[in-house]
């Protein structure tokens, strides 16, 4: 019999990854929405953000709050380097092409990360307490990296609903051919995005570094999680992502403390097969 407590901290820790993993997922939206390409090496950039604050903090001795604001700089110019070095030849290229594309920036990116800095896991260590309530323990690492997920997704709402750019890059998602029409020049909406994702993959790799270890191969651990929590909300479904991360977040969670960790993952794999065969489009598209 499980104890009610481990299951309440199973459910606390469920919300927890919940923030981080929907902060992918939507950065990953974000970009397919607009641009209509899935960059499927998008958690490989996040991981070499990732290795920015790594360095920057242990070898240079920077602040870590600097280190974080560097990385969401990183980001931008490895979305915009992407953009503009592999994406914009392919915009034109068949679906397979452009999964391809991006599927060989993946491999390339785990080779060289592989050459420069070799397989160890390297991690920031934050001394944090652990807060106990209850009896349940709740880790302040995870906690902070929760609230400022949501800061992050509340930031990226408010860009997005409430200025020209941001509505512009809506206008985009929706039909790009109006957007033309109208005077916008979808290129360097593209441009935008493509950096906008990739400030959303720094803002994820200085959260994900203070909890886990990063390594030339993180983009495996989380990379197949995040793109099924974008596919399960709907592809280029802001808020359908954002629920469908809780929701998964939440299976993993709780089934590890039902089964095991391992489980977890595999329930939650199980699940999204499922309902891919009741909801091809993503439990939240619109049905037709």
């Amino acid at each position: 019999m499980i104890d009610p407590i481990f299951l309440l901290e199973a459910v606390i820790n469920g919300i927890l990854l919940g923030g981080v993993l929907a902060l992918l997922a939507l950065g990953l939206n974000l970009i397919f929405g607009v641009i209509d390409i899935v960059w499927i090496a998008y958690v490989d950039l996040v991981a070499l953000c990732m290795y920015a604050v790594y360095f920057l903090v242990t070898l240079y001795g920077w602040p870590l709050p600097l280190a974080g604001v560097a990385s969401i700089g990183v980001g931008a110019l490895l979305g915009l380097a992407v953009h503009q070095l592999i994406i914009t030849p392919i915009l034109a290229s068949p679906p397979i092409n452009q999964l391809l594309a991006t599927g060989g920036l993946l491999f390339f990116v785990q080779s060289c990360a592989t050459l420069l800095w070799s397989t160890d896991h390297r991690s920031v260590r934050v001394t944090l307490p652990t807060i106990e309530v209850g009896g349940i323990f709740i880790s302040f690492t995870r906690l902070i990296a929760f609230a400022l997920s949501i800061l992050a997704m509340i930031g990226l709402y408010f860009f997005l609903t409430r200025t020209y750019t941001g509505t512009a890059i809506r206008a985009v998602s929706q039909d790009r051919e109006a957007i033309a029409l109208m005077g916008a020049r979808p290129q360097r909406l593209y441009l935008v995005t493509s950096a906008v994702g990739g400030a959303m993959a720094g803002i994820a790799g200085a959260l994900l570094i203070i909890q886990y270890a990063v390594h030339p191969y993180f983009g495996g651990a989380f990379g197949p999680l995040t793109f099924m929590v974008c596919v399960l909300g709907g592809l280029g479904n802001m808020v359908g992502a954002f629920f469908a991360a809780f929701i998964m977040a939440q299976i993993i969670s709780v089934g590890g403390v039902l089964v095991s960790t391992e489980m977890g993952y595999v329930i939650a794999f199980v699940v999204f097969i499922v309902l891919m065969f009741v909801r091809p489009g993503g439990i939240f598209a619109r049905r037709a």
